[in-house]
């Protein structure tokens, strides 16, 4: 019974995520909740880095929003599990140092 009440319970929460809608949850340690956090930080994450490629046509204002998204989303990779944490955070350190660099750089121009 009890299997079947986490089918039915996952089932139901992933129409709920899939059509976007967020769901109060008193309880931060349930495993759905997890991997629901998983994907949006890393949804998060790639938005972030994939805008690399573009740094230097980005304006100051948008370089100082994606540092600021930067430093949110490191919190939340710092909960992941160590390896995952280490390859995550390092990615995302790279990736904040170059729009800190473009950043000074435009602002010195």
């Amino acid at each position: 019974m009890k299997k079947l009440t986490s089918i039915l319970l996952s089932a139901a929460l992933g129409v709920v995520f899939h059509a976007g809608i967020t769901p109060f949850f008193p309880s931060a340690g349930c495993p759905v909740i997890q991997r629901a956090s998983a994907e949006d930080w890393r949804g998060e994450f790639d938005d972030i880095c994939k805008k690399t490629n573009d740094a230097m046509s980005l304006s100051k204002e948008e370089l100082r929003q994606l540092v600021a998204r930067c430093d949110k989303l490191k919190a939340v990779i710092g909960t992941l599990e160590e390896t995952e944490k280490k390859v995550f955070l390092k990615r995302l350190r790279l990736c904040q140092e170059l729009f800190v660099y473009v950043l000074d750089s435009k602002e010195k121009q």
